[in-house]
């Protein structure tokens, strides 16, 4: 597969490539890819998740599927108290308004009942996603909860145990997904964004 030089490629971190057999195109946000592998015109074509970006250009690629991309992952910072818990919610908003998600996130502040820790920050984002969301939190810091959990597994049970959300919050993750025809309409492109 040949990628395009880019300008300025560490902007692509956290985005995707999409490799139509005959030429590759980069740029495309999770929902544009999964536009993509949902198309019949494109039945042999690839996808991979830019991991990280080089200032030479250099991109490391990872191959996703359309499971990673629908699939949902997420942690769960578990607090004894709400002051806690919301301090935890409040201080990860205000690092994420300064340093977005590398990749769409909703956390939820919330309660549940059960026989430990009662309240927890809960970060829930693709599947595609995981490394991109640990190594955000790495670089903005953030060290919240007693302790922290993770997994398809712990969320499923975390979904499963009906939590009261008492405040959220979203972010879409880099660009902004353009509506379906416009993604088909591009692919010749070999740079998106």
């Amino acid at each position: 597969m040949k990628l395009p030089p880019l300008h300025n490629p560490q902007k692509y971190a956290g985005l995707y490539v999409f490799d139509f057999g005959q030429h590759a195109s980069i740029g495309y946000t999770a929902e544009e890819i999964l536009i993509l592998l949902e198309s019949a015109r494109f039945p042999d074509g690839r996808a991979y998740r830019i991991y990280r970006a080089l200032p030479d250009g250099t991109l490391e690629l990872q191959p996703v599927g359309r499971e990673s991309l629908v699939g949902e992952d997420g942690l769960l910072f578990y607090r004894h108290q709400v002051r806690d818990a919301r301090r935890d919610f409040h201080q990860l908003v205000q690092l994420a308004e300064h340093e977005p998600p590398p990749c769409r996130l909703s956390v939820e502040l919330a309660k549940i009942h059960t026989a430990g820790p009662a309240y927890l920050l809960a970060l829930i984002y693709p599947v595609a996603g995981s490394g991109l969301v640990s190594d955000w939190l790495n670089r903005i810091k953030f060290e919240g909860g007693d302790f922290v959990r993770g997994g398809a597994a712990e969320m499923a049970c975390y979904q499963g145990a009906r939590p009261m959300v008492i405040e959220s919050r979203q972010w879409s993750g880099p660009g902004l997904s353009r509506p379906a025809e416009q993604v088909l309409a591009t692919i010749d492109l070999a740079v998106q964004r």
